[in-house]
């Protein structure tokens, strides 16, 4: 008995141990929990839902082509970064007082905005050392509420906690609640056209108030042998200025809009100016993006009228036009300095 009482002093010790691991481990958890907003891995997240109590839904998903809005629309790059920054450096400052508890449960149950995290993961991690079966699985999911009194504090909540929780940024001195938008528009890209030269098929561009310098440019191959066709008459233009044809393709490698007003003119007033004769329409066939169409049209002048120097008043905006993009759904301002390089007639590419 002698002989073996080390062994059991020792094995002891490590039921002690034992137990004392576990009992952290599991406190560990809990607070895991109930305050584990923060995503240390953002490279490892897929997808990113948000609703807010108002029927507003939007779904972030990881592509190849970087991220899509609702699987169609390509998003605001510096937004999904905005979002996945305030993610990954979110900390904790307090949970909410016992005596505020209820209201501001109450209040998040009304305007709270709900976030839904989905990351690779492994179904078997030892240590970070040994990682088997990697798959998709949703890893959180919290409520994000108003500012606090003092607007330096936003409310959390997670799902299945008893207390909600006042987080911050270090790096921010406001809240981060507009960051969790569930506003389409807040997330859409403003890009109008990002095409590679090496992708573009062909582009189309219609005058509707000077057809006869309408054409099409169809990209042979990659060493610069265009096809250039005046749609008018179908004419086949075979003395043209390749720099310039070449000039006009690589300018679409980044054209933006610069307002949506899908939410700030009434439906009737779009209505209206769509059904307006338009300016222009231009069509480029990508091989990865498929077709990106966009029609133009006039915008009048603002409502106190622009001067033309001599005491008369301009009728039209010089500066800005509209137009419908993404297959009809955004109606946007645009702005002329942007886009005249690509809205020269065919007389311009003619030698």
């Amino acid at each position: 008995m002698k002989k073996n009482r080390p062994l059991i002093f020792i094995l002891l010790f490590l039921a002690v141990v034992a137990v004392f691991l576990v009992s952290r481990n599991n406190s560990s958890t809990l607070q895991e929990k109930e305050t584990g907003f923060a995503i240390a891995d953002t490279s490892a997240v897929t997808r990113i839902f948000i609703a807010d109590k108002k029927d507003h839904t939007v779904l972030l998903e990881r592509s190849g082509n970087g991220w899509l809005l609702n699987g169609k629309f390509p998003t605001s790059t510096r937004m999904v970064e905005i979002l996945l920054e305030t993610m990954h450096d979110i900390k904790v400052r307090a949970p909410v007082s016992l005596s505020s508890h209820d209201n501001i449960v109450s209040r998040m149950a009304v305007i709270g905005i709900k976030v839904e995290v989905y990351e690779m993961v492994y179904r078997i991690n030892l240590f970070d050392k040994i990682k088997l079966f990697r798959h998709e699985a949703l890893t959180k999911v919290f409520y994000v509420g108003d500012a606090t009194q003092n607007n330096r504090g936003t409310y959390m909540l997670m799902e299945g906690a008893e207390r909600p929780y006042i987080t911050y940024l270090p790096s921010l001195r406001g809240f981060i609640t507009t960051r969790f938008s569930a506003l389409e528009d807040d997330w859409k890209s403003h890009a109008v056209f990002n095409n590679k030269l090496i992708d573009i098929q062909s582009l189309s561009l219609i005058f509707a108030e000077g057809p006869e310098n309408s054409f099409k440019v169809e990209v042979n191959d990659a060493r610069g042998n265009y096809k250039l066709t005046a749609i008018q008459d179908n004419r086949s233009v075979t003395n043209y200025d390749t720099l310039k044809v070449l000039n006009l393709l690589t300018s679409f490698a980044d054209l933006r809009y610069e307002t949506r007003l899908n939410s700030i003119l009434q439906p009737e007033t779009i209505d209206s100016i769509v059904a307006s004769p338009f300016l222009y329409e231009i069509t480029l066939e990508d091989r990865r993006q498929g077709t990106r169409y966009v029609r133009a049209f006039r915008r009048a002048a603002t409502p106190d009228g622009l001067s033309d120097g001599e005491g008369g008043l301009i009728p039209v905006d010089h500066d800005r036009f509209y137009a419908l993009i993404n297959d009809g759904e955004d109606f946007v301002l645009m702005q002329y300095f942007v886009f005249d390089r690509v809205l020269k007639p065919l007389s311009y590419y003619e030698k």
